[in-house]
């Protein structure tokens, strides 16, 4: 599958979804977390619409692997990763509001899927959870949500966090 700037997702046998010849930087500071958080911002799709100027496009996911190597108690090194990831999803519209055609009205609508595909999976992730048999988790039905598989199922934490921005003028 192809997404807009040419990067497509691929699937491993053992690594599960990942994004082919995406670029994994070592960092060793919050700083240079940051510096990467902006490279990655000023990278990011942009447009402008009726409901807002620099209304986002794309979903963004930043992924951080903190990887921890010490010796165990037979002087053996050991390593211990976990991954945080940090998504910014792009707001759900509705057409007639931001005025979108063509390319933008395409661009919302794929937005609106893969949110309402990541509210599937999120739902059956809560019948899971209530002791409910046979449900079957669709992370296959957006890009989005095969790359967050791993963050919303098995044994993660995933929280949630709602920001408002308001502008006035």
């Amino acid at each position: 599958m192809t997404v807009k700037g040419g990067l497509k997702v691929r699937q491993h046998p053992s690594k599960g979804f990942y994004v082919e010849n995406l670029t994994a930087c070592g960092v060793n500071s919050y700083k240079e977390i940051d510096g990467k958080i902006n490279d990655g911002t000023r990278n990011r799709t942009v447009a402008a619409t009726n409901m807002n100027a620099t209304s986002s496009r794309a979903h963004t996911i930043v992924a951080i692997t903190f990887t921890q190597k010490q010796p165990n108690e037979t002087g053996q090194s050991m390593t211990r990763t976990s991954t945080v990831n940090l998504v910014d999803l792009a707001g759900s519209e509705r057409a007639d509001s931001t005025g979108a055609t063509g390319d933008r009205l395409k661009e919302g609508s794929a937005i609106n899927q893969s949110l309402s595909s990541l509210g599937n999976v999120i739902k059956a992730l809560a019948d899971q959870s209530m002791g409910k048999k046979k449900v079957v988790v669709p992370y296959r039905d957006s890009t989005l949500t095969r790359l967050l598989q791993n963050a919303l199922g098995g044994n993660s934490k995933t929280i949630m966090v709602r920001i408002y921005i308001f502008y006035f003028q």
